[in-house]
């Protein structure tokens, strides 16, 4: 598998329709705030925080795109942590995420898996699990699947 996604081993029409959204949402995201005013928030000092079992977000929106930074506890996984919450099967969320610390696993509902560590990005379609790995919390930056993510 090459690292362009988009001469990879294809992962099915859901992956490139995420694909296409993910594109253009960071390209409505680059043009909006590019006509406004300069903007400048901080996750030190969110807009929002949501907590829930051994995690919570920070979220700031910065015109149209609402960063949140993630931080995950040794223990966290998805279905016993935020399913209660959102009551679907698996993760509906898409991330375009950025791995500043800690040991992520994600597995697909196809069943195709990969972890990640500091400095990887990633982009994870719809439909998956996940969990961390070790004793180090898990801390992540995503620009596309926190605006509704554990929301209650």
């Amino acid at each position: 598998m090459t690292h362009d996604f988009g001469r990879s081993v294809s992962r099915g029409a859901s992956f490139d329709k995420l694909k296409s959204r993910t594109k253009l949402y960071v390209r409505r995201a680059v043009m909006s705030t590019t006509v406004e005013k300069l903007q400048k928030k901080s996750l030190s000092d969110p807009d929002e925080k949501r907590s829930f079992q051994k995690g919570h977000v920070e979220l700031a929106t910065v015109g149209e795109v609402t960063f949140g930074r993630a931080t995950l506890q040794p223990g966290w996984k998805w279905s016993t942590c935020v399913k209660p919450l959102v009551h679907t099967e698996s993760c509906e969320a898409p991330h375009l995420q950025y791995h500043v610390a800690g040991r992520l696993h994600v597995v697909m509902d196809d069943g195709s898996e990969e972890e990640f560590g500091p400095g990887d990005v990633s982009m994870i379609p719809p439909g998956h699990e996940a969990w961390v790995v070790g004793e180090e919390p898990v801390v992540v930056v995503d620009i596309s699947g926190m605006r509704d993510y554990a929301k209650q």
